[in-house]
């Protein structure tokens, strides 16, 4: 078993075509109320990613969930943010559009999370994700991706128009998420 992430949450290993999220204890917290938060946040993770596979989603399928770990497929892919372009952001904003359509938000929607294998988009770590149909955690979901493309791509303006007009095709309120996305963007401008 080969360790092949760590954060500030969880460990990541993987073994053969396996990767187990393991949630890792905090030493701050009493242990009763430390088991209870890690034991609610794996069971939260994966039944969202199952739910994100059930609306369309490419994600990793749930092998087994334990009080604090997850198993499920690995996903040997190359992130977005190593091969990104036009087409694939277009095809990223196909899968925010059907992730929002179902009442998921990711919570990490960055180019880190979403993974090229044969062609096709998967979307990863669902560790920040939760259930909210409100404009305000969409746009945020949506303006937390710009930024990213802003922050590492030069031709950030022609990926964003893609990823919108990808995210439009798939999900109905694009167009009101947007324009939230651009109030959001407002607001950190000047504080």
């Amino acid at each position: 078993m080969a360790v092949i992430a760590s954060g500030a949450e969880a460990v990541i290993t993987l073994k053969g075509n396996i990767v187990t999220k393991a949630r890792i204890r905090k030493r701050y917290r009493l242990l009763e109320i430390d088991e209870a938060i890690r034991r609610e946040r794996t069971r939260t993770e994966a039944r969202l990613i199952s739910e994100a596979r059930r609306c369309g989603v490419p994600t990793p399928i749930i092998r087994d969930v334990a009080d604090f770990e997850i198993k499920m497929e690995y996903i040997d892919g190359t992130a977005l943010k190593k091969v990104i372009t036009p087409y694939l952001c277009e095809l990223a904003g196909e899968l925010a559009g059907r992730l929002h359509s179902c009442g998921i938000v990711h919570g990490d929607l960055t180019t880190s999370n979403i993974l090229l294998k044969d062609g096709k988009l998967f979307l990863i770590d669902f560790g920040l994700a939760y259930l909210d149909k409100t404009l305000e955690a969409r746009g945020v979901d949506v303006h937390v991706l710009f930024q990213t493309f802003e922050s590492t791509h030069e031709n950030h303006e022609e990926l964003i128009e893609a990823f919108k007009k990808g995210y439009a095709r798939t999900f109905g309120d694009a167009g009101d998420v947007l324009e939230r996305v651009k109030e959001i963007e407002s607001r950190g401008r000047y504080a």
